[in-house]
């Protein structure tokens, strides 16, 4: 058993050499086997849609969310730096709830409320697309499973460093922080995929002043319903402040396109 000064030596060497990504891959989340978990619980979260009837694959919609997403797929595949291919795959669930989620691999969940609730248009759902998609691109599940095992590990969970770290992400991936909702990004995550989502959109071909107005709907119905969209995201106004700062090289790459 290790002590929680070895422990703290051995944590400060991994976050130095490279951080939460390479504890992942030590515990087995490494891209290839996170993206083959994902799959597998995206198809599970597809069967079971379609057994209750809430896969939405007709509705106006579907139909919007789906061409949005087929748009941005190329882009978002050029921007891939995993060194593994995605195989994006889309599902329109039939929900009160306002959210979306991807899991590793490029696999996108809409909830319809988010859409017909907030009254989107196609441009502010391909800022919600494109945030989403850099969630996957930038592995930032992975980036959270390491963070969370680096974590349990420094509290000092009386286990040895291997058998810890293994234990720990296996019960992280159980609860379900495969698809990125068991375990909630980060705020500095959700900045850098708000950002990232601002650029893609725009390389798509999508107004990006779009991303501000979709955060002022998302605050203004926060005022009247409470939290939505995953409460533990950065503020609606922190995040309008943050758009409103990238426009102007978000807009630069929107009318580049255009031309």
């Amino acid at each position: 058993m290790w002590n929680k000064s070895a422990i703290a030596a051995l944590l400060a060497g991994l976050v130095t050499l490279s951080g939460c990504t390479t504890m992942a891959d030590l515990a087995g989340a490494d891209t290839q086997s996170l993206n083959v978990m994902s799959t597998k619980a995206f198809n599970e979260t597809v069967a079971k849609a379609q057994a209750n009837r809430t896969l939405d694959t007709s509705s106006s919609t579907y139909r919007r969310v789906n061409a949005i997403f087929l748009r941005m797929k190329p882009y978002a595949d050029q921007m891939n730096q995993t060194g593994t291919a995605f195989d994006w795959k889309l599902a329109v669930l039939k929900s009160d709830v306002i959210n979306a989620y991807v899991a590793p691999g490029g696999k996108v969940v809409f909830y319809t409320a988010i859409v017909e609730k907030l009254n989107l248009t196609d441009n502010e759902i391909a800022a919600i697309m494109g945030h989403e998609m850099i969630h996957a691109l930038e592995e930032h599940s992975k980036s959270k499973i390491g963070a969370q095992a680096l974590t349990n590990i420094a509290v000092g969970i009386g286990q040895s460093y291997a058998a810890g770290a293994g234990s720990n992400i296996g019960s992280a991936l159980e609860l379900g922080s495969v698809i990125g909702v068991g375990l909630p990004y980060s705020r500095s995550l959700e900045s850098r995929a708000d950002v990232g989502g601002l650029m893609l959109m725009a390389r798509a071909g999508y107004d990006p002043r779009a991303a501000v107005t979709l955060w002022e709907k998302m605050a203004k119905f926060d005022g009247a319903q409470g939290a939505s969209f995953l409460s533990t995201h950065p503020a609606n106004s922190k995040r309008i402040e943050d758009m409103r700062k990238n426009l102007p090289a978000a807009q630069q790459l929107y009318n580049a396109r255009a031309k």
